[in-house]
């Protein structure tokens, strides 16, 4: 199983020269799995350049897996060149709701005034699912989704192939009103999912000085994901979601930050756009 990022940045997309290092599109993560599936992670805009990518390989099925529906996750799907491809199975997963169904709440951002196409004419063949709360296969992999501590539904996800598993929680508060050291992993959002990952992809966004000015928003500091990924033995570390004020000085700074706390045995690195990882 390997993953492609094609988009690491949160809130909203940030071209420039100053991120061009770490880049500018917002979440997007590919996965290719050993059966040849292909997985999507999130629809921010790094799936726009994904699709341009995948349009000149022998792919008709693609599953797109939505954390949420915030629109720095979900702003590249109408540009995602599949979903205009007649031949093109896309199978759309995202969380559930007791009020609309997926393919409603999709509509409210593919339909005027807000996207000239509407969902009902998208050429491809375009199905939905509720994120699954008990593993599903897919290909080789087994999925599993879970809710998460962030503003409004937002689940997170597991992919394991054999023995080596991936975990995405890119909007992710798990220490919102508690001290995550005292607390046992049962009682901590996201650590099901994460627990003796291989690799995890977990929300970075503030520096631990920023953090107590945004309590709530839905985002981790450095030291709350290095404290989980303690907690839950991951066994890599990638931090993600990068607040679009941080440019490339600034992550290589959270980055040091984040590798003294880990300690020099650990494996800690801050996503980047074109980051290939083998898992």
């Amino acid at each position: 199983m390997k993953a492609r990022i094609w988009g690491c940045r949160g809130s909203c997309a940030t071209p420039g020269p100053e991120n061009v290092q770490y880049g500018g599109n917002t979440s997007c993560v590919e996965v290719r799995t050993d059966s040849g599936d292909v997985i999507v992670l999130d629809a921010g805009t790094g799936l726009r350049p994904f699709g341009v990518d995948l349009q000149h390989q022998d792919v008709d099925e693609v599953h797109l897996l939505l954390s949420h529906l915030h629109l720095d996750h979900l702003q590249g799907l109408g540009f995602f060149r599949a979903l205009f491809d007649e031949q093109m199975t896309v199978h759309i997963w995202g969380p559930p709701s007791p009020v609309q169904s997926l393919r409603d709440r999709i509509a409210l951002y593919l339909s005027p005034p807000l996207f000239p196409v509407r969902l009902a004419d998208i050429p491809a063949n375009v199905v939905f699912h509720d994120a699954p709360d008990t593993a599903v296969t897919i290909g080789s992999v087994q999925v599993v989704a879970s809710a998460v501590t962030h503003q409004g539904p937002t689940v997170g996800y597991r992919i394991t192939e054999a023995d080596r598993s991936l975990t995405y929680l890119p909007d992710h508060e798990p220490s919102l009103g508690v001290d995550l050291t005292d607390l046992d992993g049962e009682w901590i959002s996201g650590y099901e999912l994460a627990a003796d990952t291989d690799v995890l992809l977990h929300d970075a966004q503030y520096g631990d000085g920023e953090y107590p000015a945004h309590v709530g928003w839905g985002h981790s500091a450095i030291a709350h994901v290095v404290e989980f990924a303690r907690k839950a033995d991951v066994d890599r570390l990638v931090l993600f979601h990068h607040d679009p004020y941080h440019d490339d000085d600034a992550l290589d700074g959270l980055l040091v930050e984040a590798q003294q706390l880990m300690g020099a045995d650990a494996s800690v690195s801050m996503a980047a756009e074109g980051m290939e990882i083998e898992i």
